[in-house]
């Protein structure tokens, strides 16, 4: 299977395009790799952005990194994003995602993903309110993608995320957003599903089994996120981790449902005060042991 490395791990800590993307293909011997925003904001003035948005493509392809998209971090999942309570607030996160195609373009990444937004509490929890917020973020993902295809990308990523305030979050309303974009957007719109969420217990309950995800989304499924998790919050941890998951049962779900070909995104988050030198080790520890596991055996 495909083993790729959303680059999560370096934030704070390496963000020089030639070190980064060296350490990358020599020392965590992987060739996939997703850009995350939280190393260059789609916010800051384009000009500036742009220059070191090349800086970053150059510095992979001359790795022979495969750039296949760039996708939200921390910092933009804060915000409630295209959820918002009002009009005002969605049309700035709207103007945000249209720059994050800018800069993905420039990059010369074929899509972008992100968790749609969140919900303030009284529109989480008044049926109607949701309902509203929903259609309007169905329009604003239609307008989201006639830009992506205008600015030469091929397609939009959606992370389903386990919180009530948040769509999708579990996999029935996944499949229900996917069948209701489907064929009315001017690029595909796809799902990412992180293997944290799609088994987070307190919140899906019984839904809580990536079997389960796959049955009802995979015809929607582009990509994943992995990484280690005890099921109870969404850890981001490494494999140096005990968790639920293991080698044998992540091989078994890809072979049952034939996702080889799906690039599987280890996406760890460390706190910031972890030490750069423990960090470093952990990662490299993790990717070879996924690498040689279950990948097609690094670079």
């Amino acid at each position: 299977m495909k083993i790729g490395l959303n680059l999560s791990f370096a934030v704070k800590r390496w963000l020089e395009p030639k070190y980064l993307s060296s350490m990358i293909r020599n020392d965590l011997e992987t060739k996939y790799i997703q850009f995350t925003w939280d190393l260059l904001n789609p916010w800051w003035p384009s000009r500036q952005r742009d220059k070191i948005a090349r800086e970053w493509s150059q510095a992979f392809k001359k790795e022979g990194l495969v750039l296949a998209g760039t996708f939200g971090g921390l910092a933009s999942y804060t915000y409630p994003q295209l959820m918002a309570p009002t009009a005002e607030q969605r049309k700035i996160s709207l103007d945000f995602f249209k720059r994050a195609i800018d800069m993905s373009a420039v990059m010369e990444s074929s899509s972008i993903g992100t968790p749609l937004g969140g919900m303030t509490h009284n529109d989480a929890y008044d049926e109607k309110r949701r309902e509203e917020i929903y259609s309007i973020v169905l329009d604003l993902v239609r307008d989201l993608a006639a830009y992506a295809k205008k600015m030469g990308l091929e397609k939009i990523i959606i992370e389903p995320t386990p919180l009530f305030a948040e769509f999708p979050n579990n996999p029935k309303n996944s499949l229900k957003l996917m069948q209701d974009l489907d064929g009315t957007t001017d690029v595909p719109v796809r799902l990412l599903v992180d293997w944290g969420h799609a088994i987070l217990e307190p919140f899906l309950k019984e839904q809580a089994d990536m079997e389960n995800w796959l049955d009802k989304c995979r015809l929607y499924i582009d990509c994943f996120h992995l990484q280690q998790t005890d099921g109870l919050l969404d850890r981001h941890w490494s494999f140096a981790h005990d968790g639920k998951l293991n080698i044998n049962s992540i091989r078994y779900v890809i072979e049952k449902y034939n996702l080889n070909d799906l690039v599987q995104y280890v996406e760890v988050i460390y706190p910031f005060e972890e030490t750069d030198e423990n960090v470093y080790d952990d990662i490299r520890k993790t990717m070879h042991m996924l690498q040689s596991s279950l990948g097609e055996g690094g670079y």
